[in-house]
């Protein structure tokens, strides 16, 4: 699954091309994903309300799957239960559950909420025997504390967008969990993440845009998509001391393992 007629294949496995910067030129996003080598796609989602246009986009086009999920801050539409989850989590194009975690960076005051929230997609998940998409922003060790009390390392999953220390990567993947960079490795601030992302084991490696946010250099600014991932694995490979073609080969593995998403 890492090469095709000694193409590279390349698997962005974390986006929004729902959203609204990208979802009214879905045939040019396929068609730039196709061109920069991109042969798959992860959309993932981020509300109850508008997952069946996450699901509507796995459904009609091969090269993309979807996830299930409410983000960490969202507010707007209906809170999920873990019936509700393991419901729409069952269709087959849906390969994880997620996008879920905590994000303390702009939220204030009680949080039990968030804490709830993602415990309700870690039950879902299990219950699915599907991976999790965890997202974290300053609230790494809550993050930590409930991913080891609900048992995560039963269906495991990937630390999406990763900007935490070592230590915290180490004990993700001590949990069976993958670590995926995205644009921001490849930005001249973030010393710091290229010495992790150096370290992480080759079998535990991800890549994506978060697209259409984070551009990576040299489209830093600009709006992101999936194509943009090749850059990333670039950039990744400069980070570790390797070659394009590995980091591709690894990451492209690890997708179709990690998520089990099977292709026509």
């Amino acid at each position: 699954m890492t090469l095709v007629n000694d193409q590279i294949v390349l698997v962005d496995s974390h986006c929004h091309i729902d959203f609204p910067e990208l979802a009214g030129d879905i045939s040019g996003v396929l068609e730039r994903m196709a061109e920069a080598q991109v042969n798959y796609a992860l959309c993932v989602s981020v509300n109850m309300s508008d997952f069946p246009r996450v699901l509507a986009l796995a459904t009609r086009y091969e090269q993309i799957f979807a996830s299930v999920g409410v983000h960490p801050d969202a507010t707007d539409g209906p809170e999920p239960t873990v019936t509700d989850l393991v419901q729409e989590g069952g269709n087959p194009r849906v390969v994880a559950v997620g996008e879920t975690g905590l994000d303390y960076f702009r939220a204030s005051g009680d949080l039990e909420w968030q804490r709830e929230r993602f415990r309700t997609h870690i039950r879902a998940a299990r219950e699915l025997n599907k991976p999790l998409i965890i997202h974290c922003r300053e609230a790494s060790q809550d993050l930590l504390r409930i991913m080891r009390e609900e048992n995560v390392r039963e269906v495991g999953g990937v630390m999406h967008c990763f900007t935490e220390s070592w230590d915290v990567a180490a004990a993700a993947i001590g949990m069976n969990f993958a670590i995926s960079f995205s644009g921001i490795v490849t930005f001249k601030s973030a010393a710091n993440l290229r010495e992790v992302a150096a370290r992480v084991p080759a079998e535990q490696l991800l890549v994506e845009t978060d697209s259409p946010y984070l551009a990576p250099v040299p489209f830093r600014g600009k709006t992101n998509q999936p194509a943009f991932v090749r850059h990333v694995a670039e950039g990744l490979a400069r980070a570790r001391g390797t070659s394009l073609v590995e980091v591709a080969t690894a990451t492209t593995a690890n997708f179709f393992r990690i998520f089990n998403a099977q292709v026509t």
